[in-house]
């Protein structure tokens, strides 16, 4: 199995009509002040800002729960040292529903966000139907989660998000793990899939059996990668797309449209879309649209 690449950052940009559209990631747009990863208030600051995509990673409490949630460990991102100081290291999968809903997941980052919590994947799901977003949803550290792929492909179901307007085109599942993602593909079909590295050129067609996009991070492809890419197949007959993390240098942005790559994922989706944009129009294409990863 190919080696394990660190997680992309923050948005998702798409490039112009021939490319693709921009996206954004787990939090707020810089310019609009960063907030709290992957909790409501964020999406909800998405929505008001015109990012239609959104992005989290999911995990599992110690009693079954899914959770969205950035990190593995909950010490970085809420309170938990001060509340459960004996139970070090923290980690999401040591924990109940109900000790992780007593957290603050905001306060650490600024003193208006205080109070706002870790949200359950149906709430979160809820909200982002609420909002009229899409989803790019990753399967977080799924080795320490047995059986997780079958347990979000349920609550996916539960919540609305396996119907027809759904999977084509609001929804994408995708992970780090080759062995993940192959298993939701075999559990889901319909779903469009995702892989999150850089496989070598001779390895593409056995990824393409289960992945409809190859999503390195942007330093790890040049030209020759991503024609290989976009020359292979996936699993639904349609050719392989790449989007790339984490890119918030809009001319790198620019000059992964022109190499070809279909997104880029972002921490600063605005000034990235508006980069797109203007090369799109100098050479008389049009930008197809803006994602955020919140």
């Amino acid at each position: 199995m190919p080696r394990r690449h660190r997680r992309p950052g923050p948005a998702l940009l798409a490039r112009p009509r021939r490319r693709t559209p921009p996206t954004g990631h787990h939090r707020p747009p810089r310019s609009a002040g960063e907030g709290p990863r992957e909790h409501l208030a964020s999406i909800d600051q998405a929505a008001r800002l015109g990012i239609g995509w959104v992005e989290n990673d999911v995990q599992r409490t110690r009693d079954g729960a899914l959770v969205v949630v950035h990190d593995t460990t909950l010490a970085r991102t809420t309170d938990v040292r001060q509340r459960y100081p004996g139970r070090a290291p923290w980690k999401v999968a040591d924990f109940s529903l109900a000790e992780i809903e007593r957290l603050d997941a905001g306060g650490w980052f600024a003193p208006r966000y205080r109070g706002e919590r870790i949200p359950t994947l149906d709430r979160y799901l809820h909200r982002l139907d609420h909002n009229h977003q899409r989803l790019l949803l990753e399967i977080k550290a799924p080795e320490h989660y047995p059986g997780i792929e079958r347990q979000i492909a349920a609550e996916l179901r539960r919540c609305g998000w396996l119907d027809r307007r759904h999977t084509e085109g609001r929804l994408v599942v995708q992970s780090f793990s080759a062995a993940s993602v192959q298993t939701f593909h075999r559990l889901r079909p319909e779903v469009t899939t995702g892989f999150l590295g850089a496989p070598a050129p001779a390895e593409l067609r056995s990824y393409a059996r289960f992945a409809d996009q190859i999503n390195p991070g942007h330093n790890r492809l040049n030209a020759s990668w991503v024609r290989a890419v976009h020359a292979v197949k996936g699993p639904h007959g349609r050719r392989l797309e790449i989007s790339a993390w984490t890119v918030d240098d809009p001319r790198r942005a620019v000059a992964l449209a022109h190499l070809g790559v279909d997104r880029v994922i972002s921490n600063a989706p605005h000034l990235v879309a508006a980069a797109l944009a203007e090369d799109a129009r100098d050479r008389s294409g049009f930008l197809g649209g803006l994602f955020g990863l919140l």
